[in-house]
Formats: structure tokens, C-alpha cells, sequence
């Protein structure tokens, strides 16, 4: 099975918390032959980002989209930073996700070498916790779990870590 990365919008009319856990619960219960392993949504509740386990990232979708969620993106990707078992058990934890849409020449092997050796910059901002980050298989995008006192502190340490940024979203806890 393979991890999928499923973006999806939200109507207006379901940008509360109630209304985005009950479609949540149906996605869950009625997605075949996948496990949700983690949902992360924006503090606004219009943006949701899913991370399926799955043999093909179309039961995924049709799940989300058979609750009116409009999928935006769905890749596979790999996790980094935590093992799965660790990521599930922790995916309530973070309240910011950092988005980056890597340069073309960026390859797997460069990345994680990367990560590596910049990792232990993290330690220059102790007050946000890197969780985990999902990444692309075609290596085009990754998106970066964290538990941070607010904004700042995460590009402090997006900075202390020498990696960009092309968006940050503040995520409601669960």
C-alpha cells in the first residue's frame, strides 16, 4: 500500500468544525479499501489536507468528493521525519503546515541528504517541534507538519533549517 496526499476545498457551507468532523466521519467509514491516517484543516476551514493509506489514490477521492469536498490535488507521497505508526498517533499534535513546491532539479536523494544535514538547525528554535513532512513521489511538493507558538516561530525555524516556504497555514488541533 502506498501513502496518497489528498488536498481538498471546502464549501462555504461547511467551514465549521462540526459540519468539516461529520463529513470527516463519512469519509472514513465509507472510503474502500484505504485508511485515513490523518487529516490536517485549516483554522478557516476551507482547506483540508488528507493523508490516505491506499493501493490507488482514486477511492481516496471519490470518497472525498462523494461529501461535496473538492479535491485539488492528490499525489503520492512518502513520509519523512516520523514513522507512520509514530505520525498516527501524533497527527492531532501540530497546528501549522508549511507548503513547498520544490525547484524542478530537486531530486529524492538531494532532498532527504538535505534534510539530513539541516535538521539539526531545528534546534536553533526549540520553541516549534518539527513532526513530520509528506513528500511527493513525482518531487514536486512537500508539506511540513509542525507544532509552533505561532507564525513567526515557524519561519524562524524554516529559516534556521535553510528551507523555503511558498505558504503557511494555521491548522485547527483535533
Amino acid at each position: 500500500m502506498a501513502l496518497f496526499l489528498v488536498e481538498a476545498s471546502i464549501d462555504s457551507e461547511n467551514r465549521t468544525k462540526t459540519a468539516f468532523e461529520d463529513k470527516v466521519a463519512s469519509v472514513e467509514k465509507n472510503v474502500d479499501q484505504s485508511e485515513l491516517i490523518e487529516v490536517q484543516v485549516s483554522s478557516e476551514f476551507n482547506k483540508a489536507f488528507f493523508i490516505f493509506e491506499s493501493n490507488d489514490e482514486e477511492a481516496p477521492k471519490k470518497a472525498l468528493e462523494s461529501e461535496n469536498l473538492s479535491v485539488t490535488l492528490a499525489k503520492e507521497v512518502r513520509i519523512v521525519g516520523q514513522d507512520l505508526e509514530q505520525a498516527k498517533q501524533e497527527k492531532g499534535k501540530v497546528n501549522y503546515l508549511v507548503e513547498w513546491n520544490f525547484p524542478e532539479d530537486l531530486t529524492m536523494d538531494a532532498y532527504l541528504e538535505r534534510k539530513k544535514k539541516n535538521s539539526v538547525h531545528y534546534a536553533e528554535v526549540p520553541e516549534v517541534d518539527f513532526e513530520r513532512t509528506y513528500v511527493t513521489e513525482d518531487m514536486t511538493k512537500c508539506v511540513c507538519f509542525y507544532d509552533a507558538p505561532d507564525e513567526d516561530a515557524v519561519k524562524r525555524a524554516r529559516e534556521a533549517v535553510k528551507t523555503p516556504v511558498d505558504s503557511i497555514t494555521k491548522v485547527s488541533r483535533n
